[in-house]
């Protein structure tokens, strides 16, 4: 089984079309929606987890690919300056899928972007202002 994090970015006349009810129905792929920006008539964007057979997502895609839905890889979508970050771990504090860790041994800040959902909570949480979501 394969997993991939995606930002799609529907068009407003495909926003409501049910493009996740068809990602499970035909094309047998597991869609977690993990955040979603979406309105009647307006550009949507959704980041989603994709799971299934390689193959099967990779058709998936393509299918979404040609309504005019854009598709971008996830991880694009976070940006941590660890040249200045000073490790203080006020970001850890509000990520609740745990995707921000302080630690042993080195005690430098760790971002596991296969855990973070894009929620944003760290970007207000850095004092440092050197986290950055782009959804």
């Amino acid at each position: 089984m394969a997993k991939k994090r995606l930002v799609l970015t529907f068009p407003p006349e495909v926003v409501e079309r049910p493009v996740v009810a068809m990602m499970v129905r035909d094309y047998d792929v597991i869609t977690n929606i993990l955040r979603a920006e979406i309105s009647e008539g307006e550009i949507g964007r959704m980041l989603v987890e994709l799971e299934g057979p390689a193959a099967r997502i990779k058709a998936g895609v393509r299918h979404l690919q040609e309504l005019g839905v854009q598709v971008e890889d996830a991880i694009r979508d976070i940006e941590l300056d660890d040249r200045l970050c000073i490790s203080c771990g006020a970001c850890t504090a509000v990520c609740q899928p745990r995707a921000l860790k302080v630690g042993a041994p080195d005690w430098e800040l760790v971002l596991d972007r296969d855990r973070c959902i894009l929620c944003g909570f760290c970007v207000d949480a850095c004092p440092l202002q050197l986290i950055k979501v782009k959804f």
